[in-house]
C-alpha cells in the first residue's frame, strides 16, 4: 500500500470520538478540523459555529442529538471522525457507528464524579472490542496531578491506562508536555503547533519514573522487552512505537493523552498516535469476521439520515472493495438497492464525489429498503451480516397525537423516518389504552423528537402522558336476572336471562358456562348471552375492564316469535350492568417488576426513590462485571414508573438505569382509586 512518513500505510481509517456528556468531544472535532488545516477557524460549541451539532436540535439545546462526521487528511493519510453523543438518552448513535471504526479516542475530564459515565462508554467499547484511546480534556482546568486522575479511572478500565505523556506544569497549570516514547517535551502555543524544547531539568527524574511505568506496562505483552528491562537496557524507540501499535490493535492497554480541546493543545500529538498506532480497515473487517476474498465489497451501514431535498443517505463504512455511484448492494435480507450518489460528509453537508474505496465513511444515496446496522455487499447471497446493536429497552414514553384526525397517517409516516434514523425510538399502538406511544430513552430524546418531527417533516404532534392499562374485577357473587321486552308493532324482542356473577383467583382469566335444563333459553341463543356478557366486560361498573371472572347462566325463558340473538345479547347485557355493581367491584393496577442499575454510592438514593413510589424493595446486589455499581430490584406501580428515569437520571448524575417487565395486578383502593376512576370518568364525559 505504500509508504507514508517511513511506516506502512493503512488505508482511511475510521475513528470514534466518544465519552461521557459535556467531556468536549464536539469541540475536539473542531480543534481536529483546525489543526488538520479542513477548516480555517476554529468555532465554538457555545456561538454555534461548530462543524458538528449543526443540526437545529443540537443547536437549540447545545449539546450532540445525533452522529457528526467529518474527514481529515493529515500527514498524507484519510482519516474520518465520527462524533458520538455522550448524553445515555442518545447512546445508541453510538452503539450503531462503533462497531465498523477502527478505534475510539474516549475524550474524559478530570472529574472524578464522571467516572460512572466514563464506565459506560468504556464497557460498550468492550463488547465490540474497540481498540481506544483516552483523551484527558480540560487539563488546562484542573489542578489535579495526572497520576491522580489515572486512580480514580482505572477501575472503569477493563485494560491497563498507560500513560503516553507527563505534563509540564507551572503555577498550577499545565504548560506542555513530554511524550514518554519519544522522550521529547514540548510547550504548548496558543492555537498553533507546541514547540519543541528541552525536557526541564527538575522533571527528568519523573520523565524517567513514568516512562519506565509504561514500559514495564509494555513488556507486560513482550518478553523481550522484559528481559530488556530486567538487563537495565533501553529499548529501541522503533521497538517501543511497535509494541505501542500491536498492543493497542489487540486490546491489550489504552493509552492516555491529554491536552485541551478549546485551547487547541495536545491536538497534534493524538492525531499522530493515532496515525501510528489505530489499526487500519483490514484489521477492522477481521475483527469483525469479515471474508474479503467471498464477499466482494463490503459496507456497514452505521446511519440513516432524511434530508429534505436529498432522500435517504445511508452513512456507510466501507470494509472492503470499491463503491460508486450506481452500485448495486444486496441487503440482510436479499433485497437490493441501487447507488443514488456518493457523497462525503462535512458535518451535515453532503459534497458529491465519484467512488469510494475501502477503509473510507461516506454517504450513499437513496438505498431504501436497507436498514441502519445492515451490512451491505456487492456479491448477492454472500453478504455477511457483521456486528449489529440491538436497541434497547425504551424507559420513557407519552400518547401522541394530531390535531386532525386526518393527519393520522402522516405522522405515522413521519416517526417511521425517526425510528430508521434512531432505532432506539419506538411507536406502539395500545390495544388496550387505545393510545400511540412514542417510547424512547428519556424525556429529552423524545423532546427532540417531536422537534424533528416538526421542523423536518411538517407534522406538530401533541404529546400527554399515557394511560395506564387499569383493569378491574369482583369480591362476592350475585344471582341476577336480566330482561329485554320490547314491543313495537310486528314482532316484538324478548330475553330473559338469570346468571350467576362469581369471583376467580387472579390470572384465571374470563369463564363462562351454563347449567341449562329444560331448554328455558334455547341452546341457540347461549352463545349470544356469553357475547352480551363479553361486550359489557370491556367497561365495567368502575369504567375499566373486567377480569378473573366466572358467569353461568342458569335460566331464563323465551318466547317463540320475540326471541332472537340480539334480544338475549342485550339481556345478559342488562344482567351484567345490574349485577356487577352490587359484587364489590375493586380496582387494579398492573405492577412491574423493576430491575434498576446504579452507582453504588446512588444506592441509598435510589432505595428512597422507590420508596416513595410505593414501590417495594425486593433487595439489591453488585451488578455482575460492573464494579461500583448495583443492581436494585424491586416491584413499583406501573403508574409510577412514567418519569421514573428523570429522577433516577438526576439522583445518578446521568447515568442510571432500569429495565422492568410486567409482574402482576394488584388491588388499588381509597383516595388512590378514587382520583383515578374520576380521571376516567372526567374524559369519558
Amino acid at each position: 500500500m505504500g509508504e507514508a512518513g517511513g511506516r506502512a500505510a493503512k488505508g482511511p481509517r475510521c475513528i470514534a470520538l466518544v465519552g461521557p456528556y459535556l467531556s468536549g468531544k464536539t469541540t475536539l472535532l473542531e480543534a481536529i478540523l483546525y489543526r488538520s488545516g479542513t477548516i480555517q477557524r476554529q468555532g465554538r460549541v457555545s456561538d454555534r459555529t461548530t462543524v458538528g451539532d449543526s443540526a437545529p436540535e443540537a443547536r437549540a439545546h447545545g449539546m450532540s442529538v445525533e452522529l457528526n462526521v467529518a474527514s481529515i487528511d493529515f500527514l498524507g493519510e484519510t482519516f474520518t471522525f465520527v462524533d458520538c453523543p455522550g448524553s445515555i438518552e442518545f447512546a445508541e448513535e453510538a452503539r450503531n457507528a462503533l462497531a465498523g471504526c477502527d478505534a475510539a479516542v474516549v475524550v474524559a475530564e478530570p472529574d472524578d464524579k464522571k467516572v460512572p459515565a466514563l464506565q459506560l462508554i468504556l464497557k460498550q467499547l468492550d463488547q465490540l472490542s474497540i481498540p481506544r484511546f483516552i483523551f484527558v480534556n480540560k487539563i488546562d482546568r484542573t489542578e489535579q496531578r495526572l497520576h491522580e486522575v489515572l486512580a480514580y479511572m482505572q477501575p472503569a478500565s477493563s485494560r491497563p491506562l498507560v500513560l503516553r505523556q507527563v505534563p509540564i506544569w507551572e503555577d498550577g497549570s499545565a504548560k506542555g508536555f513530554v511524550d514518554l516514547a519519544l522522550e521529547r517535551a514540548y510547550v504548548y502555543r496558543p492555537q498553533a503547533p507546541s514547540e519543541v524544547i528541552e525536557i526541564p531539568k527538575d522533571m527528568m527524574a519523573r520523565e524517567k519514573e513514568a516512562r519506565f511505568a509504561m514500559l514495564e506496562r509494555l513488556a507486560d505483552y513482550d518478553d523481550e522487552l522484559l528481559e530488556q528491562l530486567l538487563n537495565d537496557m533501553e529499548p529501541p524507540r522503533d521497538r517501543v512505537f511497535a509494541d505501542l501499535t500491536r498492543e493497542v490493535g489487540e486490546g491489550l492497554i489504552t493509552p492516555v493523552l491529554f491536552g485541551s480541546a478549546e485551547n487547541g493543545n495536545g491536538i497534534l500529538r493524538l492525531l499522530k498516535a493515532l496515525r501510528h498506532e489505530a489499526p487500519g480497515v483490514a484489521a477492522t473487517g477481521k475483527r469483525l469476521g469479515l471474508d474479503a476474498g467471498k464477499a466482494g465489497s463490503v459496507a456497514q451501514v452505521i446511519k440513516t439520515f432524511h434530508t429534505p431535498h436529498g432522500g435517504k443517505l445511508s452513512l456507510v463504512r466501507v470494509l472492503a472493495g470499491e463503491l460508486s455511484d450506481g452500485s448495486i448492494l444486496h441487503g440482510a435480507r436479499g433485497q437490493d438497492a441501487r447507488v443514488a450518489g456518493v457523497f462525503q460528509l462535512m458535518g451535515q453537508e453532503p459534497r458529491k464525489v465519484a467512488s469510494t474505496r475501502a477503509g473510507e465513511t461516506v454517504a450513499l444515496g437513496r438505498l431504501e429498503t436497507i436498514q441502519t446496522g445492515e451490512t451491505v455487499s456487492t456479491v448477492k447471497g454472500e453478504t455477511p451480516q457483521l456486528v449489529r446493536s440491538v436497541p434497547p429497552e425504551p424507559v420513557y414514553g407519552f400518547a401522541i397525537s394530531v390535531a386532525d384526525r386526518k393527519d393520522e397517517v402522516k405522522l405515522t409516516g413521519a416517526i417511521a423516518k425517526l425510528v430508521e434514523e434512531d432505532p432506539s425510538l419506538r411507536l406502539d399502538h395500545n390495544q388496550e389504552t387505545h393510545e400511540m406511544v412514542l417510547w424512547g430513552q428519556g424525556e429529552m430524546h423524545l423532546r427532540v423528537a417531536l422537534e424533528r418531527l416538526a421542523g423536518k417533516f411538517g407534522v406538530n404532534a401533541r404529546s400527554k402522558p399515557r394511560h395506564v392499562a387499569y383493569k378491574e374485577t369482583i369480591r362476592k357473587s350475585v344471582q341476577i336476572r336480566g330482561r329485554h321486552k320490547k314491543q313495537s308493532g310486528g314482532h316484538g324482542q324478548f330475553g330473559d336471562v338469570v346468571v350467576e356473577i362469581a369471583p376467580r383467583s387472579r390470572g384465571e382469566g374470563f369463564l363462562f358456562s351454563d347449567s341449562i335444563t329444560g331448554g328455558v333459553v334455547p341452546k341457540q341463543y347461549i352463545p349470544a348471552v356469553e357475547a352480551g356478557v363479553v361486550e359489557y366486560m370491556h367497561h365495567g361498573p368502575l369504567g375499566f375492564p373486567v377480569i378473573d371472572i366466572h358467569v353461568n347462566l342458569s335460566d331464563g325463558s323465551y318466547h317463540s316469535v320475540d326471541s332472537s340473538e340480539m334480544a338475549f345479547k342485550t339481556a345478559a347485557r342488562v344482567a351484567m350492568t345490574d349485577g356487577m355493581p352490587q359484587c364489590q367491584p375493586v380496582l387494579l393496577e398492573p405492577i412491574v417488576h423493576v430491575d434498576l442499575h446504579v452507582p453504588s454510592e446512588a444506592t441509598p438514593r435510589v432505595n428512597q426513590i422507590v420508596s416513595g413510589r410505593r414501590g417495594q424493595l425486593l433487595g439489591f446486589d453488585a451488578r455482575e462485571g460492573w464494579p461500583g455499581w448495583d443492581t436494585v430490584e424491586a416491584n413499583i406501580p406501573e403508574a409510577e414508573i412514567g418519569n421514573l428515569i428523570v429522577e433516577l437520571r438526576s439522583a445518578t448524575a446521568g447515568v442510571g438505569t432500569f429495565t422492568y417487565r410486567h409482574d402482576h395486578l394488584a388491588e388499588l383502593t381509597g383516595r388512590l382509586a378514587e382520583q383515578v376512576m374520576a380521571a376516567r370518568k372526567a374524559e369519558a364525559a
